[in-house]
């Protein structure tokens, strides 16, 4: 179907469309589509807009990446769907490893999404070849590789199951965690959540990443001061608000 550019939701509408072509194309499991209906009405709530809240999250996070010895990217269907060029840019520039780790596994699709990447420029894509469990989980979502998610200090993951999330804080790891669902287990599990649309979320973590090179004073002082319970609050609390006027607005 053709969207005209004039239609009001033409990204949002875009991206839906995006997403069924890369089910059909294999990359995106079908229950995919359902986790971004539910992403996707959390953001009506936001405005459809990066929030002051989440731009905060984006910068922490930024630093958390920088500051990271062995930072990983970990990727799915949707996000690779929808941000494959951003986020192999994202990886170079900080740089990061980019992992391939899905709730629903099936090799041929990890194979598709790999070679997504590479179409954009992903290089040493990891994933293909699980080497180790993370510990706590069952059945084939615990399964990474060493090099990558597993000997990761600092994990980049959105669209994440809970249960994994919650594993992988366990062992230690700086969870970051891109999530339109301020109430969700893993945007309360991890250490800097950012409660954006994903391509939002990830060309401005980019951007920040660029501005913070070389500056670790700041990058200290970030890390130092992201609180991310208080700033998940306040984004509850900008969406009480936000309701409230729109509801006097119809009066």
């Amino acid at each position: 179907m053709k969207i005209p550019k004039s239609h009001p939701r033409y990204h949002s509408l875009k991206m839906r469309e995006k997403l069924v072509e890369f089910v059909e194309k294999g990359v995106v499991h079908k229950t995919g589509l359902i986790a971004h209906g539910r992403g996707e009405a959390f953001d009506y709530l936001l405005g459809e807009k990066t929030i002051k809240q989440a731009e905060r999250a984006e910068e922490a996070a930024a630093a958390f990446l920088l500051k990271a010895e062995n930072p990983v990217i970990s990727v799915n269907g949707n996000t690779a769907a929808l941000t494959a060029e951003s986020i192999v840019i994202l990886s170079k520039r900080i740089p990061a490893k980019i992992e391939v780790n899905l709730f629903h596994r099936a090799e041929e699709r990890i194979r598709r999404i790999k070679k997504l990447l590479e179409a954009h420029g992903g290089e040493g894509i990891l994933g293909e070849y699980p080497d180790s469990k993370i510990p706590g989980l069952e059945h084939d979502r615990a399964l990474c590789t060493h090099e990558g998610i597993f000997n990761a200090d600092t994990v980049l993951l959105s669209l994440e199951d809970g249960d994994r999330t919650k594993a992988l804080k366990e062992m230690g790891k700086v969870i970051i965690a891109i999530d339109l669902n301020p109430l969700s287990r893993t945007s309360r599990c991890a250490d800097v959540t950012i409660v954006d649309d994903v391509n939002r979320a990830v060309l401005r973590i980019t951007a920040f990443v660029k501005n913070l090179k070389g500056k670790n004073e700041k990058i200290k002082n970030l890390i130092e001061n992201f609180n991310n319970e208080e700033n998940l609050n306040a984004v509850i609390e900008y969406i009480g608000v936000r309701m409230k006027e729109l509801a006097s607005k119809d009066k």
